[in-house]
């Protein structure tokens, strides 16, 4: 027990070895809640993935510096991690819960015309409409592009004609 003591120390007055054994757990204790979470968390990017990465490293970061307690912290990220995942699992079979946590895909370009409220309230320009074809379907022209939507992670897709 004193040696554990003397690895990872106490409080918020560690040495050098005390974060860095800290550190080495709490950095598999994240794989491992991330693994928990899933591989959506760092392939999709939502929102929805992007808070669960965000709380997990700020979280954990104060267990390293010591400033909360090893335990309890390492609990608390396991329910965000749990949190994330049953919200995943129910947004498959309720689109209420999907669009809730994940958002909505919004058509900016359809039938020859830009759909002016929802690029603005998707904040995109013309010249990032422009932008998106050039990089998707590498053309510079409405011509060929049938619709243009910015998919609930916030990418813009392009259709063809």
């Amino acid at each position: 027990m004193h040696l554990i003591q003397r690895l990872f120390g106490e409080g918020k007055d560690l040495d050098s070895i005390q974060m860095m054994c800290r550190a080495a757990v709490s950095f598999f204790l994240t794989l491992a809640l991330i693994r928990i979470a899933g591989i959506r968390t760092f392939g999709k990017r939502t929102a929805f993935d992007n808070v669960i990465t965000i709380m997990l490293g700020s979280i954990f970061s104060r267990v390293v510096i010591g400033a909360s307690a090893f335990i309890p912290t390492t609990l608390a990220c396991l329910v965000f991690v749990l949190i994330h995942r049953l919200l995943a699992w129910l947004s498959l079979y309720s689109d209420t819960v999907g669009r809730w946590v994940k958002g909505e895909a919004s058509s900016l370009y359809a039938d020859g015309q830009p759909n002016k409220p929802n690029m603005h309230s998707a904040r995109v320009s013309d010249k990032d409409l422009r932008e998106s074809i050039r990089q998707r379907i590498n053309e510079d022209s409405l011509d060929h592009v049938k619709e243009i939507i910015q998919e609930r992670n916030g990418e813009i897709s392009v259709v063809k004609k």
